[in-house]
């Protein structure tokens, strides 16, 4: 399998399948041209318990498989929103932790669940980091990210406060929690959210510099009858 990713404001990723049987899935829709010889399969993808996990992540209940049915087929992923697509491969990075939303695309290979921040107690006020989706396994896995990307390594102890629609992904041995912005004054006249995700190093840990909820917010605010 060979890709290239296509594109500077609204990203594609276009994938080679080099052999008949390699296969790439993504989440309902996600697809946005192919060419013939290429198979699709929409599927639960790891069971009915991973599926409705996946829907609280924020991603589609059933996923859709594509293989190829004969070698030097292509098929490409768009990205929904203007950004960056980000490929990793687990090979050389191992596991990695990634916001809800942030999956596009990977190889059969790669294993996709939800995840939960062990701080219950700032999930319960709607913090939006609190559901996240952990990404294991081998092969390429594909990241959207909103904006820009911007990378961070984080030395052993080293913190990181990120308001949270603003994290893409990080490593596994990255440790986080969502933790509630501190004080009345803050949290009415700050401006801000009521949540920051709290990363703690050693790691890699990739931002965006656009919180897409934030940005769908501004523009609801211009719809008549909202």
């Amino acid at each position: 399998m060979k890709y290239r990713v296509l594109g500077d404001t609204m990203p594609a990723v276009e994938i080679l399948f080099e052999q008949k049987g390699e296969s790439m899935y993504t989440q309902s829709g996600g697809m946005a041209w192919m060419t013939e010889g290429i198979s699709m399969d929409s599927n639960m993808k790891g069971g009915l318990g991973k599926a409705f996990g996946r829907m609280f992540s924020g991603e589609s209940l059933f996923m859709a498989t594509y293989t190829a049915e004969r070698p030097d087929t292509m098929i490409a992923f768009a990205s929904t929103v203007a950004g960056e697509i980000l490929p990793v491969n687990l090979n050389e990075r191992g596991g990695m932790i990634c916001q809800k939303g942030a999956f596009l695309c990977a190889e059969e290979s790669v294993n996709l669940e939800v995840t939960f921040s062990k701080k219950i107690s700032a999930g319960l006020f709607g913090g939006e980091g609190f559901i996240l989706q952990k990404i294991t396994g081998s092969g390429m896995v594909f990241l959207e990210v909103d904006g820009n990307k911007v990378e961070k390594e984080l030395a052993p102890g080293e913190v990181l406060k990120v308001d949270t629609g603003n994290v893409v992904a990080f490593d596994e041995s990255v440790q986080y929690e969502i933790e509630t912005v501190k004080g009345l004054k803050n949290i009415f006249l700050g401006g801000e959210g009521l949540f920051l995700t709290k990363l703690t190093g050693p790691g890699r840990v990739v931002l965006q510099t656009q919180n897409f909820n934030e940005f769908a917010g501004r523009i609801a605010r211009f719809i008549p009858g909202k």
